[in-house]
């Protein structure tokens, strides 16, 4: 039946420079550019589907029906957390930590929220 996961998709007005963000801000890689489409990897093998987008953004807050955030996992919180003050993106929230877990949002240049997640046990 259902395996997983294998992506998840954001629809942008720009698909290239925006798979290049997470090029050089997340240290994602291209790992397939279609005609209108890049699918972009993550260290740990999961992916994004970058499309082109239709029409104007709604509304996206955290707290905006529908898909919330995309959270990356890291295992040095600090030390991602420096690198992403130093590439001056945009952040939702202060750093909280509670329970030895550790979350910050941010935003993608066009204003997709992500969530930087170190876990201190992962979740079963």
């Amino acid at each position: 039946m259902i395996l997983g996961i294998e992506h998840s998709a954001i629809a942008s007005p720009d698909p290239a420079s925006l798979a290049q963000w997470y090029v050089d801000t997340l240290g994602f890689v291209i790992n397939y550019r279609g005609s209108t489409a890049f699918f972009i990897k993550a260290p740990n093998g999961t992916m994004i589907e970058i499309i082109p987008s239709e029409g104007a953004r709604g509304e996206n807050t955290l707290k905006t029906p529908g898909l919330r955030h995309l959270a990356l996992t890291v295992g040095d919180f600090e030390a991602a957390l420096a690198q992403l003050r130093a590439k001056n993106v945009n952040f939702l929230s202060d750093p909280a930590e509670s329970k030895g877990n550790k979350t910050v949002f941010f935003t993608d240049p066009e204003g997709n929220i992500l969530h930087l997640l170190y876990r201190a046990t992962p979740l079963p």
